[in-house]
Formats: structure tokens, C-alpha cells, sequence
């Protein structure tokens, strides 16, 4: 498990540390992004075995994010679980249409996201 790497999009520095630290102590390797342009730069270069998106933040949004991710063939094989403030039912919707393969609610339960990015992260 060790070797797998997730990259952490969020553009509140509390939220990257709370997701890291939670993901880093279960043995994955974490790498972070603060905004949609960089989480697309290092979806491409660092290769991640899992992404978790956050939705609002600047520039380009988590749905928009997602959505190229998930439609280029470079990065469309990369999971990515949607950990939003949104909880509108027509958000998660949007979420998982965008590519998304799990849409969480924040404030996140630590033990529902790690069995979702166990069962993904490949």
C-alpha cells in the first residue's frame, strides 16, 4: 500500500493537511495540489494512484477539473472521490457525470474516506 500515491486538491492549506496527515498515516504517499491548474500538472507528471477533489476554489472549479482529468486519455484512468461542502443531491449528480467515482460531503468522516480510497486507489 505503501507505494501508493494520492494527490490531495484543496485550496485551504487546513484541509491539505488534515486530508494529507490522514492519508500519510495510513501508509500512502501524498502529494498536494492548491488549485485545478496544478492538480492537472501533477495528475500528468506525478502519476497518482487516486485523486481527491475539492470543488470550490479558485479558477477552475473541482467539477471542471474533473471533468478534464477524467476525458484525457493521459489521466482517465486516475480515480478521483469529489470531498465537497456542495451536499446538494443535483451537485453529487453533476460530480459523478463529470468522472468522479465517489462524491463525499465534507466535514469528512476519516473513516469513510479511507475505505473509499482503498477501494480505488489501485
Amino acid at each position: 500500500m505503501a507505494s501508493q500515491k494520492i494527490l490531495v486538491v484543496d485550496d485551504s492549506p487546513t484541509e491539505r493537511f488534515f486530508l494529507a496527515e490522514l492519508l500519510a498515516r495510513k501508509g500512502y504517499t501524498v502529494i498536494t495540489a492548491e488549485n485545478g491548474q496544478e492538480a492537472i500538472a501533477k495528475a500528468k507528471t506525478e502519476r497518482p494512484s487516486l485523486v481527491v477533489m475539492d470543488v470550490v476554489m479558485p479558477g477552475q472549479n473541482g467539477f471542471q477539473v474533473t471533468r478534464t482529468l477524467s476525458r484525457d486519455p493521459e489521466t482517465q484512468g486516475i480515480p478521483i472521490i469529489i470531498c465537497t461542502s456542495k451536499s446538494n443531491e443535483t451537485d453529487r449528480i453533476w460530480g459523478l457525470r463529470q468522472g468522479a467515482r465517489e462524491y463525499l460531503v465534507k466535514p469528512i468522516r476519516p473513516d469513510e474516506l479511507l475505505a473509499r480510497v482503498a477501494d480505488l486507489a489501485h
